[in-house]
């Protein structure tokens, strides 16, 4: 499919003639180093915050707003020095400006809510007259967000949408009937938020005269609760809303609320019947027409919405129908009413430009290769710029084109992965580049990809690779012929991955114990050419340890095109497992490779393919780590699971022979099983059900729970905590492990 991976020569012909050799003492890693120390942390740059005029941008630093100059990365000023000012400001940890850059939102005593959504108190500066006003007193605030023209702010308390007049201090109670665990307006809920990426759920109109808005009414919901533990005499129960595949949504609508006649209108989407569906996305056209995306519940059908904001009426601006499922895409609007919009109907994830009445009018980009990001439209000079892996699946370019699909260009030059935040005006870049050997690099580009200046190269960390003997990461092919498919013919191909080979002397000659990690799902990568943080620096130890530690994705994953990344349809973890079970055993046959001592890690969707791995390819996996495992899908989100897999209801057998919990029995290597008891995302329900079933058939296991803690169990000393009780538990099983281990 792609020029690179036809030149690919097999694994075990060629790949070690180019890794370095590393004769010399290495540098032991330590886990300290890596979770405790900062000794291996990346130096970044944090996302940037351009200014109106495209040159400029702005960063909070030692408590004040600093102003800096992009190209040249010298201090322009202070646009908010607490010394300078007349009144006491309060500690406050972020900020965000009107659209004139006159008034400043200042957030402060901010605490998290679940993934991205959070609660705060805001302040309001007035950079003219330097006075500071509290914007609500009372409960804390959330999504503060200026009107255009800077003179009032929305936001939400306690389920509630409010709005403030800057000028006069009037505050207006747009909603009323807010409720915990019941009516949301204007923010989202829980699965909105984690799926869809929505959080703050109302947007002002282009002339801030009306705010659209969405009403969640979730009290048909079924609630989760988790238990915290404080210290107190009791656990203190958390309960929110939580709809588990096949159950009841949120029902969501769409309102439109006019400043000037402080009435609500509920927009009239139709054919909604029992509101089984979705309203993932509300934006408004620069005509001022409200534009609503609607998504079935399989998540096949989405159909952008045109609104009439004076009666409510809906037209169809665009529908679009998917044989498996559709990812969402948000419409970018120019000032005509036209718009840029992502599909795959082609095959491959391209844009294209509609005009305002919904009809394609070009194919902005073309070919057998994915857009994997789009940062936007410059309709001053007529191009949009957009991040692709069209060089091969593992790489990331950011290109050019312009309005009429004509001239494409390359504006990234190094091999890798790379991606951009551009300033307002398109002219500059900023370019965050790495590869998977080399740490992120960032530098400022104009418009062509000339460099300007470089910002950060992470030289101190480039030298600790050698100062630690970094062994080289290599990308390698695994061939894998006459494999099962949803078509019922043998499927052929090739998969990605890479490894890391130990190079010190004394485990030359020698089979080694190897490492498989593996994420797998959906549209997911783990195979690119990129750097991978702090897990480079954990392989790295392992390495030095005298473990090969590789890396494959299987079908299902992403930049290959739908059909590849769609095969995994009504059968998640079907095809994936078959491809981790064919890449061990491919790898094992390599000279190096100890076939008796493989094993598996996962993180979530990895760590139900590390579980799947371990119970379905007993014969291949000695020891397997499964962290915050989904273990039946039935027991995971609705907008996520039914995405992929329908309802338990439709699709009984996908569900029944996909999940781990029902394949216990089937455990004959090691198994460590760790999850958070905090985890608002995959349950902890999922580990106790496969602790259960473990014990019911006789199965012995390891397993670490951590009280408190979420998803990504993190926080204190949690990551030392986690990563030692892995590497422990990998010595022992794999590294210092016999070689006969007992197969179901």
């Amino acid at each position: 499919m792609h020029t690179f991976l036809s030149r690919l020569l097999p694994l075990a012909t060629v790949l070690w003639l180019v890794l370095p050799t590393h004769l010399a003492a290495q540098k032991p890693v330590t886990l300290e180093d890596i979770w405790s120390n900062g000794t291996f942390d990346a130096r970044r740059v944090p996302g940037f915050r351009f200014q109106n005029d495209g040159v400029h941008y702005t960063a909070l630093r030692a408590g004040a707003i600093e102003q800096y100059d992009l190209r040249t990365g010298e201090k322009s000023g202070a646009l908010l020095d607490p010394k300078a000012t007349t009144q006491a400001l309060p500690a406050f940890s972020g900020y965000a400006f009107s659209p004139d850059e006159d008034k400043i939102l200042l957030i402060a005593n901010e605490e998290k809510i679940y993934r991205w959504s959070t609660r705060a108190d805001y302040f309001v500066y007035d950079r003219n007259t330097q006075a500071t006003t509290q914007l609500h007193d009372g409960p804390k605030q959330r999504c503060a967000t200026f009107s255009p023209d800077g003179k009032k702010v929305a936001y939400s308390v306690e389920n509630d949408l409010y709005l403030k007049d800057l000028a006069s201090g009037t505050i207006t109670r747009v909603s009323t009937d807010g409720q915990p665990n019941a009516i949301i307006n204007g923010t989202s809920d829980w699965v909105y938020e984690e799926e869809f990426e929505l959080v703050r759920a109302f947007e002002w109109s282009p002339d801030g005269s009306k705010i659209a808005f969405l009403r969640f009414d979730e009290r048909q919901v079924p609630e989760f609760t988790m238990d915290m533990y404080r210290g107190g005499d009791y656990p203190d129960p958390v309960t929110f809303k939580y709809p588990k595949v096949g159950a009841k949504n949120s029902v969501v609508t769409a309102h439109i609320y006019d400043l000037a006649t402080a009435k609500t209108l509920a927009v009239q989407l139709p054919e909604r019947g029992d509101f089984n569906d979705y309203l993932p996305r509300i934006c408004w056209t620069p005509g001022g027409q409200l534009c609503i995306t609607h998504l079935n519940r399989h998540q096949n059908h989405l159909r952008l919405f045109s609104a009439n904001p004076a009666t409510g009426a809906c037209t169809v601006l665009l529908d679009e129908i998917s044989r498996y499922y559709l990812d969402l895409h948000e419409p970018e609007f120019l000032a005509d009413g036209s718009f840029v919009w992502q599909s795959e109907k082609s095959g491959f994830n391209h844009l294209y430009l509609h005009d305002k009445n919904g009809k394609q009018v070009a194919a902005l980009t073309k070919g057998d290769w994915d857009v994997t990001g789009f940062y936007g439209v410059d309709e001053k000079n007529g191009q949009i710029f957009f991040q692709a892996a069209a060089e091969n699946p593992m790489q990331r370019e950011i290109y050019a084109v312009k309005l009429n699909g004509k001239g494409q260009r390359q504006l990234s030059k190094d091999t890798g992965t790379h991606s951009a935040q551009f300033s307002r005006t398109f002219d500059y870049f900023v370019d965050t580049y790495s590869a998977i050997n080399t740490p992120p690099q960032y530098t400022v580009c104009d418009r062509t990809g000339k460099p300007i200046r470089s910002i950060e190269q992470n030289g101190a960390l480039r030298a600790k690779q050698t100062e630690y003997g970094a062994m080289s990461v290599e990308f390698f092919q695994v061939p894998v012929k006459d494999a099962s498919s949803p078509s019922g013919k043998p499927w052929n191909g090739t998969l990605n991955g890479w490894m890391i080979r130990p190079t010190a002397p004394e485990f030359q000659g020698k089979k080694l114990p190897m490492l498989m990690y593996v994420y797998g799902g959906p549209g997911s990568q783990q195979v690119t050419d990129a750097w991978k943080g702090a897990n480079y620096w954990w392989f790295q130890m392992l390495a030095q340890q005298g473990y090969v530690v590789a890396c494959v994705d299987n079908r299902g994953t992403g930049a290959r095109g739908e059909e590849f990344k769609k095969m995994t349809y009504l059968n998640l973890g079907k095809y994936e497992t078959e491809d981790q079970i064919a890449a061990a055993k491919y790898l094992g046959s390599l000279p190096y490779v100890d076939a008796k001592r493989v094993g598996i890690f996962g993180w979530s969707y990895g760590g139900y393919m590390s579980s799947l791995c371990m119970l379905k390819g007993g014969e291949v996996f000695s020891a397997g780590i499964a962290v915050a495992p989904v273990t039946n899908w039935k027991w995971y989100d609705s907008a996520y699971t039914e995405r992929y897999m329908r309802t338990e209801a439709e699709n009984p057998d996908g569900y029944a022979e996909n999940a781990p919990v029902n394949f216990a029995d089937k455990l004959g290597g090691k198994y460590l099983l760790v999850h958070g008891l905090a985890d608002d995302n995959v349950h902890f329900q999922h580990s106790a059900e496969m602790t259960n079933r473990l014990i019911a058939a006789g199965k012995p296991f390891d397993s670490m729970f951590y009280p408190n803690l979420d998803h990504g169990i993190s926080g204190g000393n949690a990551k030392l905590h986690l990563y030692g009780l892995m590497t422990n538990f990998l010595n022992k099983n794999l590294k210092n492990a016999k070689t006969e281990v007992e197969r179901p």
